[in-house]
């Protein structure tokens, strides 16, 4: 029986995560969840898998949530940024799920790896705004780092068992979202409806949109240099609109290894949770024949200039990366209220980007500092265009 947290357990992955536990009694336990502010969500999880604590994200909702609690319940109730905390580190937990959106998954992240956790990783901008200092602390606490996104998830497992100087580079799938056969002059009129109707997977409506922008591959690309001590120039983007390759790794020999499957996110939940087991689940099996083809594309990074930016900023390293992130989440949450154009991300990134000095070797507090720096500065350049 294995314990586990759910951080971020609301949300898309940790619905999945949940219904992965729902599905296997036998093998997973929840002990502690923490979520944002569904509480009408989040009290059906508490009654179904009656966890020890629970984390909301104000004391306003942990009151409403305690007056929809029976009094009976032993569940404890907490808040804020010290109940997060307190829930990542909680101490019967083997594992956590860190699944918080954006950059307030990292905090929380690293206090589970300083509590000794091995940590299912499915919240990227943890590696791509402090991967040296994540992936440091965890060699030092003796924890794993087993990632969630299913491009990372198939990446490690076609390396499992294989030398890192054998490796020629890693191909990173996207699907290429809800645009890929939009001309570029097509992409002005776009709406906020049209960018959140992803093809292939269901998500929540920011990694949707980063999705649609291809930011949220570029994203994963400064993740994936970290979770695979690989440079980026070994690191390369396909479209793949089957979504059925999640990636693959080409090796010096000239091998290629794919892993394969239906695009649904509890396959790699699953894994991360039994590694290096596998575990038997209910859902389709991948049916080649009715497949008939695949089909693989170079990214136009002219009409999908977020991709470009990503890795540039991943190149330069230090806190670009973190500059980067916070930049786009100022921005997608902007498209989300409608207050900017789908095609007004690029400029609004690269003009933030480029007046940022970056700092090489950044410690915690300098992240978090160019971090803040970033989303007052996107702000200010959205409230020109809003004006």
């Amino acid at each position: 029986m294995k314990n586990i947290t759910v951080l971020g357990s609301t949300g898309s992955i940790g619905v999945n995560a949940l219904d992965v536990v729902a599905k296997n009694p036998d093998r997973f336990r929840i002990v502690a969840l923490a979520a944002g502010k569904n509480i009408q969500l989040l009290q059906k999880q508490i009654e179904r898998f009656r966890p020890k604590i629970v984390a909301v994200s104000d004391a306003q909702c942990a009151c409403e949530l305690r007056n929809r609690i029976p009094k009976k319940s032993k569940v404890r109730i907490v808040a804020g940024t010290e109940g997060l905390d307190e829930v990542a580190s909680w101490e019967t937990a083997d594992i956590v799920i860190s699944a918080i959106s954006g950059a307030a998954g990292l905090i929380p992240t690293l206090t589970a790896i300083d509590a000794g956790k091995d940590v299912a990783l499915a919240n990227k901008e943890t590696m791509v705004m402090a991967g040296d200092i994540v992936t440091k602390k965890a060699r030092k606490k003796g924890v794993k780092i087993l990632p969630v996104d299913s491009e990372h998830s198939a990446i490690f497992q076609c390396l499992h068992g294989q030398k890192l100087e054998n490796i020629n580079k890693i191909v990173l799938t996207a699907s290429g979202g809800p645009f890929f056969n939009y001309k570029t002059s097509e992409l002005k009129k776009v709406t906020l409806r049209q960018a959140l109707l992803h093809p292939k997977w269901k998500m929540g409506k920011k990694i949707t949109v980063d999705s649609a922008s291809m930011m949220n591959k570029g994203l994963e690309v400064i993740e994936a240099r970290w979770l695979f001590n690989l440079d980026i120039s070994k690191i390369e983007v396909l479209i793949h609109p089957q979504s059925i390759v999640h990636s693959m790794v080409e090796f010096v020999d000239g091998s290629l290894l794919a892993q394969m499957g239906i695009p649904d996110m509890r396959t790699p939940i699953a894994y991360a949770l039994t590694y290096p087991e596998r575990i038997n689940n209910d859902l389709p099996l991948l049916d080649l024949i009715k497949i008939r083809s695949l089909e693989f594309y170079k990214p136009d990074i002219k009409k999908f200039p977020c991709l470009r930016l990503a890795y540039e900023a991943g190149l330069c390293g230090g806190t670009m990366p973190t500059v980067l992130n916070a930049a786009n989440e100022v921005a997608v949450d902007a498209f989300l209220k409608e207050i900017i154009k789908f095609v007004d991300f690029p400029g609004i990134i690269d003009k933030v980007l480029d007046i940022h000095n970056s700092i090489k070797n950044p410690s915690l507090e300098d992240i978090l500092r160019a971090d803040a720096w970033a989303r007052a500065r996107t702000k200010e350049l959205i409230e020109r265009i809003a004006s």
